[in-house]
This record gives structure tokens, sequence and C-alpha cells, in this order.
């Protein structure tokens, strides 16, 4: 489980006094929000991570460049065909606007926020505002 810890540093005249901790143990709810959010926010990196390559061009048989597509396609399919992607033909490469991926990233990120507020709900614990 995740701790939390607090501390308190009690000062006189601008110098420390005392110094108190106390530690609170994060609820298994918390845990699963922590980790909805860790992976969420990795999938947004990577997605992130492939609009950029994609807009700058580059190289698809690079092993990172295709590591990072091969892993970002199967999230990005579902939106493929909303709208048509750009793209511009440089000297040596061809960029290309997928929007597909922009939508993709709002989406999961709506998503992964809609989860965390219903697994709220279901732990039936007082939220603040």
């Amino acid at each position: 489980m995740a701790e939390l810890v607090k501390e308190t540093v009690n000062t006189q005249n601008n110098t420390p006094v005392a110094v108190s901790t106390s530690s609170e143990q994060a609820t298994s709810y918390q845990t699963i929000e922590y980790l909805i959010y860790f992976i969420f926010g990795a999938l947004e990196i990577l997605l992130i991570f492939r609009l950029i390559l994609r807009l700058t061009g580059a190289n698809g048989y690079s092993v990172f460049v295709g590591f990072i597509y091969g892993i970002t396609s199967i999230f990005v399919v579902p939106f493929q065909g909303i709208f048509q992607q750009a793209t511009g033909q440089g000297a040596v490469t061809t960029a290309v606007l997928e929007p597909a991926t922009i939508v993709a990233v709002v989406v999961y990120a709506v998503l992964a926020v809609g989860i965390v507020k219903l697994l709220r709900i279901l732990s039936g614990k007082k939220q603040q505002a």
C-alpha cells in the first residue's frame, strides 16, 4: 500500500525547533486511483510520443519509432477515420498530422478521470470539494 507522509516544522524566529512526522496509510481505493492514473498517464505519454514522431516524419523502420507505433496503434485504431490525415512532404521525410491520435489522447484522459470519479462514488466515502 502507498503511504502518505506529512511533516510539520515548528519554528521560532525562523529556526526549526521541532519536527513531527505523521504517517497515513492510503486506502485500497486510493491505491487503485493512483494505479489508474499511472496506467493512463503512461498511455498518454506514449500517444504524445506517437503524435510528435508522426508530425516530424520519423523513420518508421527505427526500432524505437517502430516500438512506439506498434504499442500505440491498438489504442488509436478506434478513432481512425473520424478526421482526414494531413501530410506535408519535406525534402527527406513526410510529416503526418494524425487527428486520430489527438482524439485518442483526449478520450483516454477523460476516460481516466471518469473511471476515478466512478471509483470514488463506489467507495462510499464523502468527497471533499
